[in-house]
């Protein structure tokens, strides 16, 4: 089986946003890339019980190379973002708090210097319907100079270079996507980071966590 490891990898990447609460029912999907093929997730197959051999992979034309199943239904949308950023790995979620809060806004306000972690203030790439070449070209431009995007009247995604990278930014989003929305539900003025402060915490961010080899 061709790509076996990064197959599994799929799965339990699946697994993990099922175990956050990032995704409800089959919804979402995750890929991987590697050089002109696409290691992604399969359409509608349940992920308590989908299998490395479930996993399918696609060429960067969108031909299908190896797996028997259809590709998830956002292939396109993957192949568009891998072919406009340097991404290495997509994930995509249908959350609750991303999701509700790409109805109200066209990108987060700067409320948590976390969003620095995503290269800046994160947009909402504007509605196209799923499985379009519009909403892939949105979604790609909303990513460009950013780790992360909402899709509005639909979730969000984030990329790094690698799957367990990307994935780890799902839940960092979703929690600034809560922490808008509940501070916008009392109706009170919201303490927003300004041009200079954010700047700021994108320059912190780049080396945040990053630690010196050990001896």
């Amino acid at each position: 089986m061709l790509y076996e490891k990064e197959r599994q990898e799929v799965v339990d990447t699946c697994l993990f946003m099922v175990e956050e609460n990032l995704v409800v029912g089959t919804a979402g999907n995750v890929s991987i890339r590697i050089g002109d093929h696409v290691v992604i997730s399969p359409s509608g197959v349940d992920y308590a019980t989908m299998t490395a051999k479930d996993v399918v992979v696609y060429d960067m034309a969108g031909n299908r190379v190896d797996g028997d199943l259809k590709p998830s239904s956002e292939l396109p949308l993957h192949i568009a973002v891998y072919e406009a950023t340097d991404a290495q790995a997509i994930t995509h979620n249908h959350a609750y708090a991303s999701t509700a809060l790409g109805l109200l806004v066209d990108e987060i306000p700067p409320s948590h210097y976390y969003s620095a972690m995503f290269g800046g203030v994160v947009r909402v790439a504007p509605y196209a319907a799923f499985g379009t070449d519009e909403l892939a070209d949105n979604v790609a431009a909303a990513l460009d100079g950013r780790t992360g995007a909402l899709m509005k009247n639909h979730g969000a995604i984030t990329i790094g270079p690698s799957l367990t990278k990307a994935v780890n930014l799902l839940p960092i989003l979703e929690y600034i996507c809560e922490i808008q929305l509940r501070a916008m539900s009392t109706g009170a003025p919201i303490a927003l980071l300004d041009e200079e402060q954010m700047a700021e915490a994108v320059v912190g961010m780049a080396s945040y966590g990053k630690q010196p080899e050990r001896k």
